[in-house]
This record gives structure tokens, sequence and C-alpha cells, in this order.
């Protein structure tokens, strides 16, 4: 299995860390060249305790040329070009380097701009949440990845939230996680924006009337039923086709900025009613990437999905899993769980996270890639 590590570009330009990493033998580091808002750990550094990216950002120099919507720079790290530094840094070292990039999930461009988010059936907009019907988000995203990708070596590029974010995805202090029920967030997680509303071959206020409907039964009677259930079929599927047409088009958008035989990783998720980071997958997805990497960080579940991806996908598609050393509980035995995403059809490790992990979590990763570079 091929080895791919994330991590941000402060973690890279640390002291300590390509020496670690070349101790650990990963294949491919992912440095974060977009990225959202976070608090970032830095359990390896001898000065502070954590990096605040109080914004989402763009971790190479912003030139002239952007669209409507124009990223913001980090004042958290010094360098002007710190993804780019951390990506010629790993490259010296031997390190083969890819391109990690986050789309459509911009805290700051949505709430600048909130003429391009998503928005439910209540009217309600999701500030976090570009919506990709939107043509301006459509070119934001493509100016994103050729502006990643300028000037530098990668061995891939990884695209992360290519596609539609929904209702529970990171927001502030977030109050609404075990609130709503699985098909409710589904729901609530629908766009019906003016740019979504224009593909459907119905009536948009009947539609929306017919989710805000569906919505409050499920609450108040508090049936966790599934996406659509109870809309008509053919909302449903219009609904769904307008969703993948979308992302469709942003994917396009996206790849047409990418030179020839750029190696493609797509996170993404076989249900496509999924929202979020690694969102659902289109009919069309699997014939325009290399690799897509399905969510790994629950054990009980992670093997079944990659089994269930490399049955529905083409064989020369490779399936990655993306599993987590961060986590609050720890994988009990990660090596036998690597194990099992190899045998389910896995060719790819993708590990959370090389800066994150500290000392007392350096040994899962090491575990990890051992077990990973044995299958």
């Amino acid at each position: 299995m091929k080895v791919t590590g994330y991590a941000y570009p402060w973690d890279v330009l640390d002291d300590g860390f390509v020496p670690r990493v070349q101790a650990l033998g990963v294949d491919e580091v992912a440095v974060a060249l977009s990225y959202h808002s976070a608090r970032a750990a830095t359990p390896w550094s001898p000065s502070r305790t954590a990096v605040v990216a109080r914004h989402a950002a763009f971790y190479r120099p912003v030139a002239d040329g952007w669209g409507a919507l124009r990223p913001s720079t980090p004042d958290w790290v010094s360098p002007e070009d710190s993804g780019g530094d951390a990506v010629r840094l790993l490259n010296e070292a031997g390190i083969p380097a890819a391109a990690w990039i986050v789309l459509t999930h911009n805290s700051r461009l949505g709430y600048e701009h909130p003429e391009v988010v998503v928005r439910n059936c209540f009217g309600e907009s999701y500030p976090w949440a570009l919506c990709p019907s939107q043509p301006a988000v459509r070119e934001y995203a493509a100016a994103v990845v050729a502006n990643s990708v300028a000037g530098l070596e990668l061995s891939s590029v990884i695209l992360e939230a290519c596609g539609p974010l929904g209702a529970v995805h990171q927001h502030q202090h977030e109050k609404t996680d075990g609130v709503w029920a699985p098909a409710v967030a589904r729901l609530l997680s629908i766009c019906c924006c003016d740019a979504c509303a224009a593909a459907w071959d119905t009536d948009a206020d009947t539609v929306r009337a017919q989710l805000v409907e569906e919505v409050r039964r499920l609450i108040a009677t508090g049936d966790l039923g599934i996406t659509g259930d109870r809309l008509p079929p053919s909302s449903t599927q219009m609904l769904l086709r307008g969703r993948q047409q979308a992302t469709d088009a942003l994917r396009a958008a996206v790849l047409a900025t990418l030179p020839p035989g750029t190696r493609i990783v797509l996170h993404g998720a076989l249900d496509p009613w999924v929202t979020g980071a690694l969102p659902g997958l289109t009919p069309s997805a699997a014939d325009d990437v290399d690799a897509v990497v399905l969510f790994g960080w629950a054990p009980a579940t992670g093997a079944e999905a990659v089994a269930a991806a490399r049955e529905a996908l083409p064989e020369r598609v490779a399936i990655g899993s993306y599993i987590t050393a961060v986590a609050a509980t720890p994988v009990p035995d990660i090596a036998g769980y690597v194990g099992e995403l190899a045998k389910a059809g896995a060719a790819e490790l993708h590990l959370y996270h090389l800066g994150l992990a500290g000392p007392g979590r350096w040994p899962d990763l090491e575990t990890a890639t051992a077990a990973a570079h044995e299958n």
C-alpha cells in the first residue's frame, strides 16, 4: 500500500519534521495549500502549543487575476509562500510532496459573499459552504488549484471538499452535533439557492415547501427515515441530479487548470447524498481521477466501505482509506485495521496527521506505515 501523510505548511517548516518523516518512511507528504480555519495543535514545537488559523487561507502567494472571490492570506505564518516553501523543502529532502487543496469550505468568503453559499429549504444560508452551482465558486476553485500548483514539483493533487458542504460541517462553536437525525441533516444539506433551483425542472417554491414539510415532520416524529423517502420520487431524483451536475461542473473547472499527466486524488463517499469534506461521488467522478479516498476513521465500517468501493469503481482507480492517529480514542489494533483495509481492496493509506500526532501518537503512525508497506 502507498502511504500518504498529511501536514500543514508550518509543520513541515518546523525543525525536525523532515528527518522525522524520513524515518517514518511515508511515500508522500500532502501539504495543505488551501485550508479552512482551524486551531491546530503543535505537539512537536518547543515554543508553542498551537497555531490559530483564524480564517480560511491560501498558503501560496495571492497574485492578481482572481475573480469575484479572492482568498485571504494567513498572517499566522511568516513566509509569503509557506506552502510552496514546504513543498520545496520536502522535494530537496527526496520526499515526494502532494498538494492538499480544500475547495468549497471557506467561511470567510461565505460571510463576505453570502450570495454564493449553500442555502437550505428554509432560506437559511451556510456561510461555511460555497455552493458548486454558483459560477463564481467554480471560477474560484479553478483559480485556487491553478495557483496552488504553479511552479511546484508535485507527486499528486489531492482535492478535498470538491463538491457540496451541508448542514453539519464545522461552524464556529458547533451546537448542532447530535441534534439532527441523519435524514434531517441530509434534507437540510440540499441547497435551494437560486442557482441550484434553476437546474430543477419544476416549480422551485413547491420543492422548497416539500422539503420544509418533510423536515418538520421528521423533527416532530423523531422518524429517522432515509433521505427523501417521503418526497415524491421525481423530486428526489431531480434534486440529486442537480447536485451531481453542479459537482461535475466544479470538478471539470478544477481539472481543466492542471497539466496533463497530473495524478488526481479525490476525497469522496459512495453515498451520493453525503456532503462535506468527502462529498458523494457522482457517476462520472471515477472517469476523471486516479484515486478515490474514503473516510476510514471508524474502524467498524472502514473496510466495508473500501470493499464496496472496490466493487463499484473501475479497477484502474486506486482506493484509499483515510485514517487518523489523533482520535480521542486510539484504534486498538491499528496494524490489524490496516491489514483489513488492504484485504478489502485499499491500495493507499492516507494518514492524519503528521503534525498533530505528537510523540505519544507517533508510534501509531509508525505501526500503520509499516503495516501498509507489508500489504
